[in-house]
C-alpha cells in the first residue's frame, strides 16, 4: 500500500506515437492510470486519479530521454532505440535503463536496396568507396559504422522515410521494423539487426537516488508478472506505406520531393488541379515512390523538414515544402545552392513566438526586459525551427539563451520545460487551448517549390524545370 502523504511528487514523459496504445492499456492494467491518455486526445498534461502525487506529460518518443536525462522528469517510457541513441553520444549521462516493459518490440536494421546490389552484410563490409547511410538515428548509424569497421561512410540524418533513399541516395537505410517481413515489405534487404528493442521504464539517476521511484519499478514488475498481458496484444500499427521501385529510372531525369504528413492532402489536391496524376500519392496506402504520367519525372515522398538538405545535396532537383522549412534551412547555410521559384498558396500558417499565459509578457521587447531584470537568467527556447528561433533571437539582442531542439508536440515544452516557443499555427486556437500566448508573429508561412541551382544551371534540365513551374504557375494564377 503506497502512502500517498509521504511521497514527493514524481513526473513521468509518456510517449505519443507507436507505443502510445500499449503504454496507455500498460499503465491501467499497472494501477497508474492517466485520464485523456488516449490516441484522440491533444491533452498534454495528465494526473493519476489513483496516485494525486504522480503527474505525466506527453511527449514525441524521441524527445523522452532528453528529457529524463536533463532532470526535468524522473521516470520515463519510451522506447530502448531511443535510449541508445542518446547514450551512444552522451555515455556518461544521468539516464538509467531501469525495467524492460517488453511490449513494442523491433529491431534497428541496417537495410539495403532490393534493387542496389548489397544483399548481405559481409559486401557491404567489402564496399571500398564511401557508405551513405540514410537514418533517423545518426548516432546509432555511426556506432555501427565503427564497430563493424566500414571503411569509409557518410551519415545523412533524415527526420523519417529513411527507406526511400537506396539506392539512389544512400547505399543503407538505418530503420527501425517490426521484424524482418516488415522491410521485406518495403523493397528493402534486412542486412543486420543491430539492436533488439522494445519498451523501457527509464529514470533521471539522481531522481532514482534521492527520491522513492523504486514503488513504481514494483508496480510495473508486477503486472509483467501476471499471466494476462493485454498490451502485449497492441502492436505497433502498420506502416501505411510502401516503397515501390522503378528499375528503369534513368539518370538525366528531374527528381521531385513531394511531402508526406499533414501537406499531403493539401499537395494532393493541388496536383490534382494542375492535371498531374501521380499513382501511389493517395489519402490511402502511401506509396514512397509514386508513379508519374510525366515520363521525365521521377518522384519520391519524403519529410518536408529533410527536403532543403536533400535538394542542397542533389539528390533531388525540386520540391514542394513549406517556407518555414526552407528559411530554416537558409539560416544555417546561407551559401546553401537552394532557392525558392515559387509560392504555391496552400499550407499558410504563421511562424509565431509563444510564451505562457501565467507570464506577464506581451511582445518580444517585454521578454527582453523579463530576461535583462534578472528574472529570468537563460531563456530556454523550444522549437522545430532550431535555426529560425536562433536568428530571431539574434535579431531581438538576445545575448545568452538556451535552444531546446524538438521534434514535436512542442506546445507541451510551456511552461515547464521552456519559456518560449517558436512554433507554427494555423488559428491559434490550439495554442490558446494550452494556456499560450502569442506574443510576436515572425513571417507567414506557404507551401513552396524550392530548386537546386546547379540543376537550373543543366540546359537540359532547366528547360524541364521551367515546363514543370509553369503548370504549377497557371494553378496558382487562378486561384
Amino acid at each position: 500500500m503506497v502512502d500517498n502523504r509521504v511521497l514527493s511528487p514524481i513526473k513521468i514523459a509518456l510517449p505519443k506515437g507507436r507505443l502510445l496504445s500499449a503504454t496507455a492499456c500498460f499503465l491501467k492494467e499497472a494501477g497508474i492510470d492517466f485520464a485523456n491518455y488516449d490516441e484522440q486526445s491533444r491533452i498534454y498534461r495528465l494526473r493519476s486519479p489513483e496516485h494525486p502525487f504522480v503527474s505525466a506529460k506527453v511527449f514525441q518518443e524521441k524527445d523522452i530521454p532528453v528529457q529524463v536525462s536533463v532532470g526535468n522528469y524522473d521516470l520515463g517510457i519510451c522506447g530502448l532505440d531511443w535510449v541508445e541513441e542518446l547514450v551512444s553520444k552522451y555515455p556518461s549521462s544521468p539516464l538509467l535503463k531501469v525495467l524492460n516493459l517488453g511490449y513494442g518490440r523491433g529491431g534497428i536494421y541496417a537495410t539495403s536496396s532490393k534493387f542496389g546490389g548489397i544483399d548481405n552484410f559481409q559486401k557491404l563490409l567489402d564496399q571500398r568507396h564511401s557508405i551513405r547511410i540514410a537514418t533517423e538515428y545518426p548516432n546509432l548509424a555511426e556506432t555501427m559504422a565503427l564497430r563493424f569497421r566500414l571503411r569509409r561512410f557518410r551519415i545523412f540524418p533524415v527526420w523519417g522515410a529513411a527507406e526511400v533513399y537506396p539506392p539512389e541516395n544512400a547505399e543503407i537505410a538505418l530503420l527501425w521494423a517490426e521484424d524482418e517481413t516488415e522491410v521485406s515489405a518495403q523493397n528493402l534487404v534486412p542486412l543486420k539487426n543491430v539492436l533488439q528493442t522494445s519498451a523501457f521504464l527509464v529514470a533521471n539517476k539522481v531522481s532514482w537516488e534521492t527520491k522513492d521511484l523504486s514503488w513504481v519499478a514494483g508496480i510495473f514488475s508486477s503486472a509483467l508478472g501476471r499471466r494476462s498481458k493485454p498490451w502485449l496484444k497492441i502492436r505497433p500499427g502498420a506502416k501505411k506505406t510502401v516503397n515501390g521501385f522503378r528499375p528503369n529510372a534513368q539518370a538525366g531525369k528531374i527528381w521531385l520531393a513531394l511531402p508526406d504528413g499533414h501537406q499531403q492532402a493539401p499537395t494532393l489536391e493541388f496536383l490534382n488541379r494542375a492535371g498531374l496524376t501521380l499513382e501511389g500519392y493517395s489519402l490511402g496506402v502511401l506509396d514512397r515512390r509514386p508513379k508519374c504520367a510525366i515520363d521525365w519525372l521521377c518522384v519520391k515522398v519524403i519529410r518536408p523538414q529533410d527536403m532543403p538538405l536533400q535538394v542542397a545535396n542533389g539528390n533531388f532537383d525540386l520540391a514542394i515544402t513549406g517556407v518555414d522549412w526552407f528559411l530554416d534551412h537558409i539560416h544555417r547555410f546561407p551559401s546553401s545552392p537552394v532557392t525558392k521559384l515559387l509560392d504555391l498558396g496552400f499550407g499558410r500558417v504563421k511562424i509565431v513566438a509563444v510564451v505562457s499565459r501565467d507570464l506577464r509578457v506581451y511582445d518580444i521587447a517585454g521578454l527582453r526586459h523579463h530576461v535583462e531584470s534578472k528574472k529570468l537568467l537563460v531563456p530556454r527556447v523550444a522549437s522545430e525551427y532550431v535555426n529560425i528561433a536562433d536568428k530571431y533571437l539574434r535579431d531581438n539582442h538576445f545575448s545568452r539563451y538556451k535552444l531546446i531542439p524538438t521534434w514535436g508536440a512542442s506546445e507541451a515544452f510551456l511552461p515547464e520545460d521552456a519559456d518560449l516557443l517558436i512554433e507554427n499555427t494555423q488559428t491559434g486556437r490550439t495554442l490558446a487551448e494550452h494556456g499560450l500566448r502569442t506574443i510576436d508573429t515572425l513571417f507567414e508561412s506557404v507551401a513552396c517549390v524550392i530548386g537546386n541551382k546547379d540543376s537550373l544551371k543543366d540546359p537540359e534540365k532547366k528547360e524541364k524545370i521551367s515546363e514543370l513551374i509553369e503548370i504549377f504557375s497557371r494553378v496558382t494564377e487562378g486561384n
